[in-house]
């Protein structure tokens, strides 16, 4: 009897240790093939970073509070009617700063104006790499980075 019942457990075992063996190799290479696709790039990534490139919102003065300036591809700011931005303020020079998109980066050059541009209360002094949430100040004008 002893070898009638090792021949049953063996017709028994073998074929569900064959069906567990196929299951788990089905489930790594499942695993497998989740983590190529998660490690892909996503096409079209870069087309949504320049979407949300860096822009600037007016702070001050009040009658353009929360308006909002696109830097594409630069953006002078001054009281002159060559500017792209023209601002009626009597601190601000006639060419008083430039924004420029350098890549994914939003620069801030001032161009020599009378009474200076800052960022974060720091006066500029050449060409400065600005960050989401810095605040610009040129003559009475605040603005703010934003995405």
């Amino acid at each position: 009897m002893s070898l009638l019942a090792a021949s049953n457990y063996a017709a028994l075992v073998r074929p569900l240790q064959l069906i567990i063996m196929i299951i788990a190799l089905l489930f790594f290479a499942r695993v497998i093939r989740v983590a190529m696709i998660e490690a892909k790039p996503v096409e079209g990534s870069s087309r949504r970073r320049r979407v949300q490139a860096l822009a600037l919102r007016y702070i001050e003065p009040r009658e353009l509070k929360g308006e909002r300036i696109d830097v594409e591809p630069a953006v002078v700011i001054g009281r002159s009617a060559e500017c792209d931005v023209i601002l009626n303020d009597t601190y601000l020079s006639s060419r008083h700063a430039r924004f420029a998109h350098d890549g994914d980066d939003l620069t801030l050059e001032d161009l020599g104006s009378t009474n200076g541009t800052y960022v974060n209360q720091e006066m500029v002094r050449g060409r400065v790499l600005l960050e989401r949430g810095d605040i610009v100040q040129v003559g009475g004008v605040l603005l703010e980075v934003i995405r």
